[in-house]
């Protein structure tokens, strides 16, 4: 709470006395540019990683808002031709795992392209993929074990909350059919009641860590995995008109989990790897870092945030993320794949941190501008 009363207080001073650095919209674009391009000229530098992999799933999704800042803005049709390149090399289908959440990510991405081509056969295994699914629902428990793939077959790791619910949220966008949105609800609810912790106002990143502690004591929530949940809502709330019974239920999950995060951001701008133990994960962390910083841009820009009490702190996580770009644009500090963080340098990158930073760049390009209007 105290944090929280000093960025209000914080935002009533003006800019440039606030301690964040305030880009040029041209700045925001420039940089965006110049890390969009080293991966995708870069693309060994995260291992061979599948196509239709989750990681690469993310990374889609931050340059498929790139690709339409860049063609709206500069008429560079560059990064969607990239990503159409991608898509028919794999005839536009879904991971092979039927129930994974992982494996229905890329789709979230194919069905953009969908509404934006119109092309039949870029949807097409994505809705065979969600009406099998949506038909014959998996029972398996919440109680992730990773020796038994049923327990993957549900949002059993907060982190699914990110890859599934929007592929689901854009196809009764599409279709107008309930089953969608509904199938979404009730297994998104599901999860929420199973690993969000109402005191916290935090999810655990699976049921494992319901009773570890940190260090300091503290329970066990992980900056990444909180970071890929308020992004996930984001992209939902994005899908879900006002009218939607449902979106009530959404919305105010997100402002309670904005509110929390905001909290917690560290004095460096980032968000550590520990979210209640930040000192013994030290190590800047440009993955959760974007994700959330993306989530409270987009907040403060679709008016559900105070933007004078959020806008310091978009600025202050903006500025970290960019500090962490490398003159040809390789973007470092991504913590590397795993349940739980490992040491985290300035060498390491991987897709899903170039994704997160891109969808934080194009909502802080638009905020930017809005505020120059």
């Amino acid at each position: 709470m105290k944090q929280l009363l000093t960025l209000i207080l914080l935002a009533a001073l003006p800019l440039g006395m606030r301690g964040e650095a305030t880009p040029k919209p041209a700045e925001v674009k420039a940089i965006m540019k110049r890390v969009a391009d080293w991966q995708i000229a870069n693309p060994a530098e995260n291992g061979k990683r599948n196509e239709l992999d989750w990681t690469q799933a993310a990374l889609y999704v931050g340059m498929a808002d790139w690709a339409e800042l860049a063609e709206r803005t500069d008429q560079d049709d560059t990064y969607y031709k990239w990503l159409l390149r991608i898509g028919r090399r794999h005839q536009w289908q879904p991971g092979a795992r039927m129930y994974h959440a992982d494996d229905i990510a890329v789709s979230a991405v194919w069905l953009d392209l969908y509404r934006k081509y119109g092309e039949r056969s870029m949807w097409l295994p994505t809705l065979a993929r969600t009406e099998f699914v949506v038909s014959h629902p998996s029972d398996g428990t919440l109680e992730l074990n990773y020796s038994r793939a049923v327990t993957l077959e549900r949002w059993s790791w907060c982190d699914a909350l990110f890859m599934a619910p929007p592929v689901y949220a854009k196809m009764y966008r599409l279709t107008g059919d309930r089953r969608f949105i509904d199938f979404m609800n009730e297994e998104y609810r599901a999860t929420c009641d199973f690993l969000y912790d109402r005191e916290e106002h935090l999810f655990y990143r699976d049921w494992r860590y319901f009773d570890q502690r940190e260090a300091n004591g503290s329970k066990v929530f992980w900056g990444r995995g909180n970071a890929w949940v308020i992004a996930g809502l984001c992209e939902v709330l994005q899908e879900l008109p006002s009218s939607n019974r449902h979106r009530a239920y959404y919305e105010a999950l997100y402002l309670e989990l904005a509110k929390r995060l905001a909290e917690l951001q560290s004095p460096d701008g980032y968000w550590h790897a520990s979210l209640l133990d930040p000192a013994s994960y030290p190590s800047p962390e440009t993955s959760a870092t974007g994700f959330i910083t993306y989530a409270l841009a987009y907040g403060v820009n679709q008016g559900l945030l105070d933007r004078d009490a959020y806008l310091p702190v978009v600025l202050k996580g903006w500025q970290a993320l960019t500090d962490a770009v490398e003159p040809d644009g390789k973007l470092g500090y991504v913590q590397p794949i795993g349940a739980d963080p490992k040491k985290v340098t300035r060498d390491m990158t991987e897709t899903y941190g170039v994704g997160a930073f891109l969808l934080t760049g194009c909502q802080v390009y638009q905020l930017l501008t809005t505020q120059k209007a």
